[in-house]
């Protein structure tokens, strides 16, 4: 166990400890006037453990119930998330992974081995065709990230001509030898991915070169307008933004950024599943650090793109633990407890506040890899479990698309270390992080409803939450609730459902909406305030997370 966190309450927090304490939440333009892309709710697919091989993909012969390969179970899965973009091969598998290895008659394409995670031999069934077909059987964009590091500029151009080019050109012809007729429409191109580290060893003025150089040769064909996202940042490094801009500018359409929430890159990054309360508070701690890291990257862009022309993509991020015992080195199976549905409810609601900028995030990753929305096995017919991590994505799905509301949180803050793996001065402020309780977000949909999130992370203490919203009190309520007796439960293929949410509605307009939890001390309760119209008092229960909409 890693050594115990000291954590200090604030004033009013620790002198009231056994009481539930109030916060309150105000929106402060009624109208907003920024879109939250459906994008930042983007999902990534990389060769990577059982990932592709067992987790979307099972070939069509296989005995799993499946539609031309596909999991059944995944596809439906997917589908009710209503996934926007999917980020594919890669991750640093991109940069080794040649696209004609996978195209063709599946038993005449070569096996490679998958030198970035665990030297597992692949046969290259899932390639090109099988990845958009995907996407289209889910109804998502696809974001293809391009082979920068050890690839050529005529590998990545011919590339992009064999999936897009409807004309009588050398790729479009054996696309369609391979069984494809029409083009697909391909939006989304990484130029390289990770250029500073897997992705080449390169120092930024020498990609910043590469880029202008790749994503000349990346034409548009037919129609198809891509949207060329250069290689960018690791969470601090904010002198690779800063040449990016400077060097490459408008010839890029986004500049990538990627955080994980780990505890370090060197050594043990903790257990998924085992952790204790301070751990835990860590955790959020560092997951909520990725807004002050997206506000100084984008004050190095605004010097540069003042009118935000060039999107900021953080196509990898979430939760890293070591490996679950037992499971296979180098392939990143990790279980999913409730702290990483928090991890991604406060991730997201900071993507909402930023939305000016942040124009896609792709969560690592989809199925049976680090942070993951699904776990799949392929025994006895095959086995699917969905993680609360998903359940978050599925109840911030009115979010999509949605006029982003800008609000006032004001509630009670802890402290929590800022590295948990070294003894620090307790007089010294910058050792610390600080972590509100409670984190919210507020949208106005495309038919006018208001869409909350909520999230309450204390551990034990419910909060009572005074929201003023531009709404009537007289108006319906439903949404989700997603809660557990313990914060470190998870679903596994025996419980597959200890963790789900439960969904609520009012009765009638105006009336109280009431859901019972496993702490019967601590109901959720939405009550309409009366003789104030917009505001309802919320008893938010610990440890909870809730979105609702108001109509």
């Amino acid at each position: 166990m890693m050594k115990k966190l000291l954590i200090c309450l604030l004033s009013a927090f620790a002198a009231t400890s056994a009481m539930a304490q109030d916060a309150t939440v105000a929106v402060r333009n009624a109208d907003g006037n920024q879109k939250i892309h459906k994008e930042i709710y983007g999902q990534f697919a990389e060769h990577l453990g059982t990932c592709i091989y067992g987790g979307l993909w099972v070939g069509p012969e296989s005995a799993i119930p499946n539609t031309q390969g596909y999991r059944n179970d995944v596809l439906q899965a997917l589908r009710d998330l209503k996934v926007p973009v999917l980020r594919w091969p890669g991750g640093c598998f991109a940069d080794e992974y040649h696209w004609r290895d996978g195209i063709g008659p599946r038993s005449e394409r070569p096996k490679m081995q998958n030198n970035n995670w665990g030297g597992t031999i692949e046969d290259n069934s899932f390639g090109t065709h099988e990845f958009l077909n995907l996407c289209e059987l889910i109804g998502c964009e696809p974001y293809i990230s391009g082979n920068v590091g050890s690839g050529t500029v005529e590998e990545l151009a011919k590339w992009v001509e064999y999936m897009t080019s409807d004309g009588d050109t050398p790729m479009a012809k054996l696309r369609r030898q391979n069984g494809r007729d029409k083009a697909w429409k391909v939006k989304y191109l990484g130029v390289g991915n990770e250029s500073w580290g897997c992705g080449g060893n390169m120092r930024p003025e020498y990609y910043a070169d590469l880029y202008r150089r790749y994503q000349t040769y990346c034409r548009n064909y037919d129609g198809n307008r891509l949207y060329k996202i250069a290689s960018g940042a690791s969470d601090y490094d904010y002198n690779w933004t800063k040449v990016l801009m400077k060097q490459v500018g408008t010839q890029m359409n986004g500049v990538s950024l990627h955080y994980y929430t780990v505890s370090g890159w060197d050594g043990s990054k903790g257990s998924a599943l085992v952790y204790d309360n301070d751990e835990y508070y860590w955790t959020l701690g560092k997951c909520l650090e990725i807004e002050d890291v997206i506000k100084r990257h984008s004050d190095i862009m605004d010097e540069s793109d003042p009118q935000k022309r060039i999107g900021l993509m953080v196509d990898e991020w979430g939760t890293w633990w070591d490996e679950e015992p037992g499971t296979v080195r180098g392939h990143l199976y990790q279980q999913n407890t409730m702290r990483d549905a928090f991890v991604a409810a406060l991730s997201l609601n900071v993507f909402h506040r930023h939305c000016d900028r942040v124009r896609m995030a792709n969560i690592a990753q989809v199925v049976n890899v680090l942070q993951s929305m699904i776990l799949t096995d392929t025994k006895d017919g095959g086995h699917m479990v969905l993680t609360p991590t998903y359940h978050v994505f599925r109840m911030y799905t009115p979010f999509q698309e949605a006029t982003y509301l800008p609000l006032d949180v004001k509630c009670d803050e802890m402290k929590v270390r800022h590295d948990m793996r070294k003894a620090i001065d307790e007089t010294d402020a910058n050792g610390f992080r600080t972590l509100p309780l409670v984190s919210a977000s507020a949208a106005k949909t495309k038919d006018g409803a208001v869409v909350v999130s909520l999230s309450n992370v204390s551990l034990d203490k419910a909060q009572v939450v005074e929201v003023s919203l531009p709404s009537s009190a007289a108006a319906n309520i439903q949404g989700d609730l997603l809660t557990s007796a313990d914060v470190r439960d998870f679903n596994d293929f025996e419980h597959p459902q200890r963790v789900q949410p439960v969904s609520f509605a009012s009765s009638k307009p105006g009336k109280e909406v009431s859901v019972a939890t496993a702490d019967k001390r601590q109901p959720l309760k939405i009550t309409p305030v009366k003789g104030n119209q917009g505001k309802l008092r919320i008893q938010l229960p610990a440890k909870s997370i809730v979105v609702f909409t108001v109509k």
